[in-house]
């Protein structure tokens, strides 16, 4: 494995106070390799940013939610009150409730839900924990397969198994790898490249394959980012910043996402933290859309995204309260 690259620098003041290494790639529209950083064939755990991957599993196995729904088995979830009553709707579509999710019990993500939920007396439970939507769908993807619904966490049950077999076919890689994901499900390796292609090959699918298992994930998250993330979250907002983007965070300093057009992004930090992530994700998504600027016509609606793409990832250095520096991504700033 090639070492790990600088990906972003926190500067305090005129000095860098710490640096941020990982691996990265940005994949064209053609699939050819745009910019890299360390090795886009490490090998990672995708955490959540595999969940979209994983919801075309189910739909290709007979899945049948809607929309709404599509996008909330794709969410790592604030566990708001609208996010809850979805997940309960895809249970109860299926004659199943709370009580037969077995994700690891948690709070919600959400400060406000989480603080709502706590002054209510409620405890931590599978249904507030950020990933019950992805579960509540396994669970519905058994009833309509006819498969046990009481083991589909278990690596041989043929739920995760037709997991596997559609990471392998989207990503390109073959899964050397299992082990338990942070919710309790089955977790397949892949690489760092392999992500940022099944993320291509999702948000493209509309143009290329609009029947597919794949064009109804990207539509149903780029129509509903709240529902993927929740408010204030970096992986809503850019959603909601550059219309038909697929774009998912994931536990670890893992992230992916990917444009209309196919081109995609994906990275892994290598120390885990989540604080460069938004930054880093801007730069990259920065690269590909100035790359549109060739479209004449589309410049205006570029110039646009590109800025909100900029606030999202802005992610400040703060001194008694202020802005006293910056993450400062770097991938972005190579091959313009």
């Amino acid at each position: 494995m090639t070492a790990a690259g600088l990906l972003a620098q926190v500067v305090r003041g005129d000095l860098v106070e710490s640096e941020h290494h990982g691996h990265l790639v940005v994949l064209a529209p053609d699939g050819t390799i745009r910019l890299s950083a360390g090795d886009p064939a490490a090998v990672i755990w995708p955490r959540s940013s595999l969940k979209p991957v994983q919801a075309v599993a189910m739909l290709r196995a007979g899945l049948d939610v809607d929309d709404r729904q599509l996008a909330l088995a794709c969410a790592s979830h604030g566990g708001t009150p609208e996010h809850l009553g979805v997940v309960l709707s895809i249970l109860a579509g299926v004659g199943l409730t709370e009580a037969d999710l077995q994700n690891t019990p948690d709070l919600p993500l959400d400060a406000d839900a989480s603080l709502a939920w706590r002054v209510a007396g409620r405890p931590a439970c599978s249904l507030t924990q950020n990933c019950s939507g992805k579960h509540a769908a396994m669970l519905a993807t058994c009833v309509a397969a006819g498969w046990d619904p009481r083991t589909y966490r278990d690596p041989g049950h043929p739920l995760q198994q037709a997991v596997v077999e559609t990471v392998a076919d989207l990503t390109g890689v073959r899964v050397g790898h299992l082990t338990v994901d942070g919710c309790g499900a089955t977790l397949p390796s892949t690489t760092v490249e392999g992500l940022a292609r099944a993320l291509g090959r999702i948000a493209g699918a509309p143009i290329a394959a609009p029947e597919s298992p794949e064009a109804r994930v990207a539509r149903a998250m780029a129509a509903h980012p709240m529902l993927v993330g929740g408010p204030g979250r970096d992986v809503t907002r850019f959603m909601e910043s550059v219309p038909g983007l697929v774009a998912k965070d994931g536990a670890e300093g893992v992230y992916a996402a990917a444009l209309a057009d196919g081109s995609a992004v994906a990275f892994k930090i290598a120390d885990g933290s989540a604080r460069p992530r938004a930054a880093v994700l801007a730069a990259a998504l920065e690269l590909l859309l100035l790359d549109r600027q060739a479209d004449v016509a589309g410049r205006v609606a570029v110039d646009a995204a590109v800025e909100a793409v900029r606030r999202v990832g802005s992610t400040p250095v703060l001194g008694h309260g202020r802005p006293v520096g910056e993450v400062r991504a770097l991938a972005g700033q190579v091959q313009r």
